[in-house]
Formats: C-alpha cells, structure tokens, sequence
C-alpha cells in the first residue's frame, strides 16, 4: 500500500492514490539528473535565467490549478492557496532578476601579485525532501536558487502532496529544464536514504520536523554529504509597549492563525509585560474565539482544518495533557474532525509539557512578565531559534532586544513580512542553513578559489 495519497482533510475522503516509486524508477531518477547536471550546470547563467523565469511565469498562469490542489491536500483556505502560489512564483522571479549577482565572481584583496577570485560553481544533483504544509512554497525556496547555480533537482514531496509534486513537475519540464533538470520521486525513507548515499548526488535539503532533520542528517554525515536543514519553531511574540494596542492584537492574531496555525515561524507564544498582559490577552482571546474554523474551498474562509486528522489528534491530546497539568484554557480546546478552534492557553509553566513543545495549529500560550529581562529570557528558554516577533515603541529597546534573541529572524512591529530577497532561517534546533534572499544560493555551491600568479 503507497503511503501518497490525497486525503482531503475537511472531510476524510480519499481522493487519489500515487504508487510508490520502484527501486529501478529511483535509480532512473538519479541517473537523469546527474545527466542533466552536465548540461545544466554549464549553460550560460542567461539562458538559466530565461527558464527559471518561464517556471515562475507558468506558476501564475496555473495558479487556480495549483491553489486547488493545495486545498485538497492539506486544507489552506483557497484565498491564501492563491497567495502561496503567487509567493512562490515571486521565489522563482527572484533568482531569474539576480542571476548574475549570484553566479558573479568574487574578486580578492591579495598580499602577493596577481589575482584572485572566487567562482561559484554548482555541485550537481540535489535531493530536497519537502513538507505539506506549503506545498509550492517551499519547493520554490530550495528548487529556484539552486537552479540558478546550475544544479539540478530531485524532489521528494510530503506524501500526502503526491498531486502537487506531479503538477510543479510539469511546470519544471514545460519551462524548458533539459530531462532530468527536475524530477519528481515518490520514494520511501529508505529509497531517500539510498538517494542521498548516491555518489552522483551532492547534497540534500529538507524542511520539516526535528526527527526527520536528524534522520536525514545522520545519513548525509555517514556518506559526507553537505546537509540543509530547516525545522521547528516555537516563535516567541514579545510584546512590551504599544500605542495602538488593536494592530498589536491584529497582529498576534495573523500571527497565529497562519496556514491553519502550521507554520514552522507563526508566532505561538505571546509574551507580554504586566502592564499590557491583561487588556492584550482579553482582546486576544475575544479575536480568536471570533474565529471559527470553515469550508477552506470558501474565498473568505480564514480558517480551515488542520491538515489531517491525526495532526488535530495530536495538537488535542497536547492541548488536553497542558490542562491536566494545570494549565488554564482560556478559549477553544475543542475539535471536530480536522477541524479545530482556536485555543489559548495560560498559566503554563516550565515543568509542564507545552512549555517545551511547538503548537502546530491554532493555538497559543500567552506568558506575563515583568520587564524587558524576563520577557527575552522567557523568549530563550526553549530548544528552538527559528523566528520571533518584537513589539516596542522604542527603537532603542527594539535594538537591544533583537541582539538578545536567540533566533534566525527578528521581525520588530510587524508579522507576515516573509520576502524572496530576506533569508529564512534558524539557530539551535530550528535548523542550519538560509532558505531565501542571496544567502540561499551558497548553500549548495563549490566557492571555487582562483589564484593567479
């Protein structure tokens, strides 16, 4: 029995089933894009460039098919399917506009004569294994960059996106990519462990959770192979004054309830000074309880269900152990079906479970504490290092407490401001690598020096 499937978590139903790769069909896989990086990484970065952007342009035409697949595979309300595509292909455009910053070379201040530069150069075949919860997002962040330095592509999709990996396969060949440039794989663990053992690939990229990150990671440092991992987050939102206490609510809000609340950097933990914390949690709590979870095919649905039922299963049984524990449920807790309400927690403390856990769904816990100090120590007392929210209306304090942060990204007085030109990115056990921007481009490259005399 195939694990890819198509389950429609607004209501159970089975759409589609995708037969899982052959041994004979991974090999076929590898051997084409390793064919493939010979043509491709020596075609001139122009005429890359022309491709890649044709993948972007096509993203667009083909953004009602796309956004409605997203839909059935991991329920994102359409509206927000829609803008997943139109980010994506913004990805794409990205690295067509900057090709030649990112394939330049990079001359050297020597101390002997001559000259020196470094050339970047691509390794070859890549494996990215990728994650449901943006199904074209996130082959766009790892595929596009990569592209541009003239690697190629496999690709291994979250099983249940078996109909999203098929479509932006398409798209990549209808581009004009060379057989091979990029290739869709619906392979096991095991067929991706052996994948990444290859010695025609050259490295592997995986976005998802910690187990899967370490998994792939012990594989690749066995057979020497560079490793990009982006993980989990528990992303603290710290709010320590305001003028306009209703945008920072509003805020907090498009923070959490994110992609369903499953976004690796949605804000789930709301850290408020005591002066603010109960006119902010009250406000807070009213906003999310406003939200009820609906049909996600409906344009103005803000809420749809979690991607399937056993990932409500889980956030429930989180949800339920915190209260036993002695946390209090301020709103929500409840689910039907796939389908969960919003939930905030209180008075949640180190020794508890949540403490320590990333919510991955609509739901929050909401910390009081006493000053600035507090609220940066609570906001580091956690395993993760993903992204983080500051709200302040002083500038000088923004500074101070954008060092302090132990996190990837620090975003001050504002959510939802991902862009193809920002590195995506975390510390401690979010992950190793950027995702984005121009730093992407130097994961997977040879920095080639020249030196001559």
């Amino acid at each position: 029995m195939t694990d890819y499937a198509v389950v429609n978590p607004a209501t159970g139903e089975t759409l589609a089933t995708y037969p899982t790769a052959t041994d004979a069909q991974i090999e076929d896989a590898v051997a084409r894009a390793a064919a493939a990086a010979t043509v491709w990484g020596t075609t001139p970065p122009s005429e890359r460039a022309a491709v890649i952007r044709r993948i972007a342009e096509l993203h667009r035409e083909r953004r009602d098919e796309l956004a409605g697949i997203i839909v059935r595979e991991m329920g994102k309300p359409v509206a927000a399917a829609v803008g997943e595509v139109d980010f994506a292909a913004d990805i794409i455009e990205f690295y067509a506009d900057n090709i030649d910053r990112i394939t330049a070379d990079q001359p050297l201040d020597i101390l002997g004569e001559g000259t020196a530069v470094v050339r970047r150069a691509p390794l070859g075949a890549l494996l990215g294994i990728m994650p449901w919860n943006f199904p074209a997002y996130q082959v766009a962040r790892f595929a596009a960059p990569n592209l541009a330095i003239g690697n190629t592509i496999i690709l291994k999709h979250a099983p249940q996106c078996p109909e999203s990996s098929a479509a932006l396969e398409r798209i990549y060949a209808d581009a004009g990519l060379p057989d091979g440039g990029y290739v869709n794989v619906y392979a096991t663990n095991e067929q991706a462990a052996t994948i990444i053992a290859d010695p025609r690939v050259h490295g592997v990229s995986v976005t998802g959770s910690e187990r899967a990150g370490a998994a792939v990671a012990e594989v690749a440092g066995r057979n020497l192979k560079k490793v990009a991992l982006e993980l989990g987050g528990s992303d603290p939102f710290i709010l320590l004054s305001t003028d306009d206490l209703d945008a920072a609510v509003q805020s907090a809000v498009d923070a959490r309830l994110d992609n369903n609340g499953q976004s690796c950097n949605g804000a789930k933990r709301f850290i408020v000074t005591d002066t603010l914390y109960d006119a902010f949690t009250e406000k807070f709590v009213a906003a999310l309880s406003a939200v009820s979870a609906e049909d996600p095919t409906q344009e103005d649905t803000v809420l749809g269900p979690l991607s399937s039922l056993a990932a409500a299963e889980r956030l429930q049984e989180q949800i339920d152990t915190a209260v036993a524990q002695g946390a209090t449920l301020l709103t929500g807790g409840t689910r039907d079906g796939a389908f969960f309400a919003p939930t905030v927690l209180a008075d949640v403390t180190p020794e508890m479970d949540v403490y320590r856990e990333e919510l991955f769904g609509p739901a929050a816990v909401v910390y009081r504490v006493a000053d600035e100090q507090a609220a940066v120590a609570l906001a580091n007392d956690t395993s993760f290092g993903l992204g983080s929210y500051v709200f302040t209306t002083d500038p000088a304090q923004a500074e101070r407490v954008a060092d302090a942060i132990e996190a990837g990204m620090v975003y001050v007085n504002v959510v939802l401001a991902d862009s193809p030109e920002l590195p995506f990115g975390g510390v401690k056990r979010s992950g190793t690598s950027r995702e984005l921007g121009l730093l992407a481009a130097d994961e997977f490259v040879n920095k080639k020096l020249i030196r001559v005399a």
